[in-house]
């Protein structure tokens, strides 16, 4: 078939095209025949005999929702999978596609009840919301014709100014579009636990309260001004902060600004918006159609380094929509729910720190993992938190009711009556539960055969007074210093941290805190240390391999912990300790720092964290030197197996329970018992009642756990005979199958224990 020469848009530029949509728009009539007249406007523009619009459904369903050209008994009836046909696979990549011959593509597909075997030349874009497709934008005419760039650019920008509209529910009937994978009927999302729990809320959405309200404009030049302007204000605001930070020219944290900066620069990303600009969007319309072409592309890519860059000029377009719309990324307080579940897509530590931590009950995360800053702040929290949950964000609408149920790793969205009905009851009993546990606070934790068993809280950031205080719970087993490091641009000084410790000691008088010097690096980044690209940052430079080769780091840490103490005793426990010399050291950079003090603690204990294997094999030389530690074990678990504890794929592959694990903690144990040291253990294992149960029969007394964890934990103990336990255990220690897990669960059963 011969090609034609495409022809000029009718319409004398797309501004124009533009204007007429806005000017329907502004019409009082119904959804449907508001995009009947949409893409006849379309159609007529780009002087072709069809325009189309489908939009997704539930189930991945591509509907033909409107069409001037094609027939229009098949308007709501013609029907297409994502990835089906040529409307299906623009939905599938969200990359245009422009044919002048659609029969000869190798994904054409006939749908005879269209009536569209005579048109030749096909040209789709994908309608994109927060970079996922919703819809599919398709114009098609007779003749076989090449459809230039320019006019690709056109659709692709009335297709932005039609996902704005759909989803605002200007364009067509909200309820009835999907926005990823189901439309605004019920959903069910699956995804990773960082934090477990269940929750019920209505949704806020992280950074989607910047609302687009003005998509087109008539003066160009304007709305260029208004771009640059924010632009300008924008470098200057980087600017200003390198030039008073007092940050030296080789600080890593002042290098990060910098490279901020010159991506305000970058001419390809402004040359972009400009485009969008020049052809008749608003400013901020412009910076959101460039972006969501980002996140279309970032969703393709397979380089973390590529995404990561793609990510940066991301935030700097939420940055400049914030400035354009004079609104913050955050609403106030008093803008929010009394209590909701925050969504999003990626989330920093400090931006959820944002958030009123007693309104937030929830959080479910697109991306994340269970190492991630974010999951760290969440546990902290002690809120429900769900990663991996695929395209959360485009699926839950803000208000949208959400039932989070972190302990099956699931989500509900706008659940129907009887799903609602479902999970209220176990919400409720989630609750009872709790309330029972509630009742357990002033219990002591005591076996039935009268022992003690220690139990201490996990924190770093929200300490309530309430959780420390109670019967049995003797302090903060670990209190994580690095916390406040990587919510912070800066080290923070001595002043600073000092000042935070001190506030821990007045907040619980009388109760035992130990501090774990910080853990910073490797999988935790903070923006002013830059080991490069590691292949294994969790095994890389961080924790007290930092603290040796940057001292200074470390006895700033260790001279405002003396500070806090100030007569009070002082426990310090050093993370990630490989071999023995590494705990001298650090211990020799604390004596230096007590040595050099005014106001000395009244107790000086040090002890550290086993958590490498290695140290397994220096036990009786490292008791004779620490006088308590502390088995971690997440980090423990990952070195002993050799697998990723955020890796999804392997969550499953080795049990806590395995008897090789339990061996290892019997085989400390020992070693302490015979040297008179004390030994706890904490990490996500404890806090499990039938992994803890496991841990008391092969010696453990001490454990610390989140706050949240205590109740079921009393209970378990509450219903034990440990010494008919201990017996067991030694025979299960025996074993050589991957988990004991199932025999020690039937022995609980059997035994009326409670886990």
């Amino acid at each position: 078939m011969p090609r034609i020469k495409n022809p000029k848009i009718q319409s004398s530029s797309p501004l124009i095209l533009l204007r007429q949509i806005r000017d329907v728009m502004a019409r009082a009539e119904g959804a449907q025949a508001r995009l009947d007249q949409v893409v006849t406007i379309i159609a007529k523009g780009f002087a072709s005999e069809v325009c189309s619009v489908y939009l997704l459904r539930a189930g991945d369903i591509l509907e033909l929702y409107a069409s001037q050209g094609l027939k229009k008994s098949s308007v709501h009836l013609t029907r297409l999978q994502v990835g089906q046909g040529l409307v299906g696979s623009i939905a599938a990549t969200a990359e245009p596609l422009n044919l002048a011959d659609a029969e000869s593509h190798p994904k054409f597909e006939y749908r005879p009840e269209t009536g569209e075997e005579i048109y030749s030349s096909f040209v789709g874009v994908p309608i994109l919301q927060s970079g996922k497709p919703i819809g599919v934008l398709v114009v098609q005419g007779k003749a076989a014709r090449a459809y230039n760039s320019d006019q690709v650019e056109v659709l692709q920008t009335v297709a932005m100014v039609l996902s704005e509209l759909a989803i605002s529910g200007q364009l067509v009937d909200r309820q009835e579009i999907n926005t990823a994978t189901g439309g605004l009927a019920q959903q069910q999302l699956a995804g990773v636990r960082l934090a477990p729990g269940m929750a019920k809320a209505v949704a806020v959405l992280h950074q989607r309260q910047l609302v687009i309200t003005q998509y087109v404009s008539a003066n160009p030049a304007y709305e260029k001004e208004r771009f640059e302007k924010a632009l300008r204000s924008l470098q200057e605001s980087f600017d200003r902060y390198i030039q008073t930070s007092g940050l030296n020219e080789d600080d890593e944290h002042r290098q990060i600004i910098e490279t901020y900066l010159l991506f305000t620069q970058d001419r390809g990303w402004i040359a972009r918006i400009n485009e969008a600009v020049v052809s008749g969007l608003t400013a901020e319309a412009a910076v959101r159609k460039v972006q969501e072409e980002l996140q279309a592309r970032m969703s393709q890519m397979a380089s973390p380094y590529i995404k990561e860059r793609i990510q940066d000029l991301e935030d700097l377009s939420n940055h400049l929509l914030q400035a354009l719309l004079g609104k913050p990324v955050v609403p106030k307080t008093k803008d929010l729910p009394e209590s909701f579940i925050l969504v999003a897509r990626t989330l920093g530590p400090a931006e959820l720190l944002d958030y009123d931590h007693k309104r937030i009950k929830g959080l479910i995360l697109e991306e994340g993992s269970i190492t991630s800053h974010t999951a760290v702040i969440a546990r902290a929290m002690d809120i429900p938190a769900l990663a991996k949950a695929h395209q959360a964000t485009a699926i839950i609408q803000p208000g949208d009711m959400v039932i989070l149920d972190a302990e099956d790793n699931k989500v509900y969205v706008r659940p129907s009556p009887e799903i609602e009905l479902a999970m209220d009851r176990h919400i409720g009993q989630y609750a009872a539960r709790a309330a029972e546990y509630e009742g357990l606070r002033d219990t002591p934790a005591v076996t039935k055969d009268g022992v003690r068993i220690s139990l201490n809280i996990n924190a770093g950031l929200f300490v309530d007074e309430e959780d420390v205080l109670q019967s049995g719970v003797d302090g903060i087993g670990l209190y994580r210093t690095e916390l406040p490091y990587m919510t912070s641009p800066t080290f923070p000084d001595a002043e600073t941290q000092a000042t935070l410790y001190a506030g821990m000691y007045a907040q619980l008088p009388g109760k035992r805190i130990i501090f774990r010097s910080f853990d910073i690096g490797g999988d935790k980044k903070v923006p002013y240390l830059h080991a490069g690209e590691e292949e294994n940052p969790a095994m890389g430079w961080r924790a007290t391999r930092i603290g040796l080769d940057r001292p200074g780091l470390l006895r700033t840490q260790f001279s405002a912990l003396i500070a806090a103490a100030a007569g009070q005793p002082l426990y310090v426990m050093f993370p990630f300790i490989a071999q023995l010399s590494e705990f001298d050291a650090a211990k020799r950079l604390l004596e230096q720092e007590l040595a050099a003090a005014e106001l000395q603690p009244s107790l000086v204990k040090v002890g550290l964290m086993i958590e490498i294997p290695s140290i397994l094999w220096q036990l009786d030389a490292l008791m004779q030197h620490a006088d308590f530690v502390s088995i971690g074990s997440n980090d423990l678990m990952q070195f002993l197996f050799a697998c990723d504890r955020g890796a999804p794929h392997l969550a499953d592959a080795y049990d806590t329970l395995s008897p090789v694990m339990l061996r290892v903690v019997h085989e400390v144990v020992q070693k302490a018992q015979k040297h008179n040291v004390e030994v706890s253990f904490c990490g996500e294992m404890a806090r499990r009642p039938l992994d803890a149960l496991a841990l008391l029969g092969v010696g453990i007394r001490s454990l610390s756990v989140s706050a949240s964890a205590i109740g079921p934990l009393k209970a378990m103990i509450h219903s034990l005979t440990l010494s008919e336990l201990t017996e067991y255990l030694n025979y299960l220690l025996s074993s050589n199958e991957p988990t004991v897990r199932h025999w020690l669960a039937t022995y609980a059963k059997d035994h009326g224990i409670r886990v």
